[in-house]
């Protein structure tokens, strides 16, 4: 467990892994005072979810907890679920409006774990029914909690004819739309194990699951779709491009490109946020068009966070990270909370945070 981080330009790890360096552009600490929002993210490669906010004197506040190969994200009035290794969590703000914890106004504390086994848990959602839904990318399906099972799937492509722990299309993002999980994002249409590993450049799909219909094809790799204002939203993280499906037309419309492999997608106000990621040296990134195209932009991959203007498709702000974290997941906004923390497993803080629950019953022998 590593204490939090506050500065306003970088933070500094000293471990004995690489340093870790958090660099935030001269105005994102504003931007974040203007849309009354802090955020948070996670980094599966270095197994970290970081809490960006802001100090009582506007500088950049950081904090992180440690789970292993943490991943999806999802936010909800006082909740966040986080996926991780082999566990699906649900955290809970411990902190009453006005009240603070260490000068944080937002303290999460893991409240309910389900223990899933190594799903390869991606994209997560809690639709307006409460149901909690996640991207089972081992087995190539929507799944939902069990107390009982590992899993309950609920839904699969048409094209995979077999519930197995094969991930056979790389199935990774999840979008809703009207409060009802509606489109998802896959690498390839593949029906055999890890067949999605021949089709990384342009095999990527997005299905409507309530059709079953394909409503995008010839994708890169595609990550992270979400709706907003009547746009389905998507990184092509194989060209290094965020943009939105045409859905008339069935083509992908890009709208800035980003130097690095791109995952994680969030939107405030006429925003939108990315995660940005450093290519590994090995085959499933190898041969990517966005590739090419840093080279021909002279740039090289970068680590971090990138804000986009809708209006414009301009990168506005970027909080870049170097060092120890590589490799982003997914991004998701906390509105209204200006600087939050988490509690981990690694200190005894987490025996010695205990609420109390009101009932409007009462046992009577």
């Amino acid at each position: 467990m590593h204490p939090p981080h506050d500065d306003s330009q970088r933070i500094s790890e000293s471990t004995k892994t690489p340093a870790l360096e958090i660099n935030a552009s001269r105005q994102f600490t504003s931007w974040l005072a203007e849309q009354q929002v802090s955020l948070t993210f996670t980094t599966y490669q270095a197994g970290k979810v970081f809490f960006i906010g802001l100090q009582p004197d506007g500088k950049l506040s950081v904090f992180e907890r440690t789970f292993n190969r943490c991943m999806g994200l999802f936010a909800q009035d006082s909740s966040l679920y986080m996926s991780s290794l082999y566990q699906l969590w649900r955290f809970e703000n411990a902190l009453e409006p006005g009240q603070t914890h260490q000068g944080h106004d937002r303290l999460y504390v893991p409240q309910i774990g389900y223990v899933t086994g190594d799903l390869d848990i991606h994209d997560i959602v809690v639709d307006r029914d409460g149901q909690l839904i996640f991207v089972n990318t081992l087995f190539s399906c929507l799944a939902t909690v069990c107390d009982r099972n590992s899993f309950i799937p609920l839904w699969q492509p048409p094209f995979i004819t077999k519930l197995a722990a094969e991930d056979r299309c790389h199935l990774n993002g999840l979008a809703m739309r009207d409060g009802k999980a509606r489109y998802v994002t896959a690498v390839s249409r593949s029906d055999v194990t890890e067949g999605w590993r021949d089709r990384r450049q342009d095999g990527g799909c997005m299905i409507d699951i309530v059709s079953n219909e394909i409503v995008a094809s010839g994708l890169s790799m595609p990550h992270s779709p979400r709706w907003y204002r009547d746009k389905l939203w998507v990184l092509n993280s194989g060209t290094g491009e965020f943009g939105f499906i045409d859905l008339e037309f069935g083509t992908f419309q890009p709208v800035a490109f980003c130097p690095g492999y791109l995952r994680g997608l969030a939107f405030c106000g006429d925003f939108a946020i990315v995660g940005l990621s450093k290519p590994r040296e090995n085959k499933t990134f190898s041969g990517l068009p966005f590739n090419e195209t840093l080279k021909e932009k002279d740039v090289e991959p970068r680590c971090g966070l990138l804000v986009i203007d809708l209006r414009s498709g301009d990168i506005v702000h970027t909080l870049n990270l170097e060092g120890i974290v590589t490799e982003m997941y997914d991004v998701a906004f906390l509105p209204g909370v200006q600087r939050p923390m988490a509690i981990g497993f690694k200190t005894d803080e987490i025996r010695r945070t205990i609420t109390v629950g009101s009932s409007s019953t009462q046992l009577i022998n």
